[in-house]
């Protein structure tokens, strides 16, 4: 049996700029397929907008409010919102709230940087 808890995780940046701590990956644990982390992102903070070439995610907001945009659809999130984003869609996420806007991050495959494309901001 794997439990793990989450102050034993130590937190890194993905490369669209968000901070994760994954709870469980294949750099972790027994999980191969799929993986999970929290992710934070600051008050006033934009991740880069992005897409990932396999990895569909599911995001589920935890704490904090903020905006999602999914190519160009956008939407106000908060507490208890769950997160669809296919592979291959670009996507960010914002924090406009007054606290850190924490969220799971469900990936499958599991979260590589390999697989994360930064769109060109231009």
């Amino acid at each position: 049996m794997e439990i793990i808890n989450r102050e034993y995780c130590t937190p890194f940046i993905t490369k669209d700029g968000s901070t994760i701590r994954e709870l469980l990956a294949h750099r972790n644990s027994a999980i191969r397929k799929q993986s999970l982390a929290e992710a934070t992102v600051p008050v006033g903070i934009r991740t880069q907008l992005h897409h990932h070439l396999d990895t569909e995610e599911i995001y589920y907001v935890l704490r904090g409010t903020g905006v999602m945009t999914i190519e160009d659809q956008t939407r106000g999130i908060g507490p208890g919102d769950a997160i669809a984003i296919p592979p291959g869609k670009r996507h960010c996420i914002e924090n406009n709230g007054a606290e850190d806007l924490v969220f799971l991050c469900c990936c499958a495959p599991g979260y590589e940087h390999a697989d994360t494309v930064i769109e060109d901001p231009s």
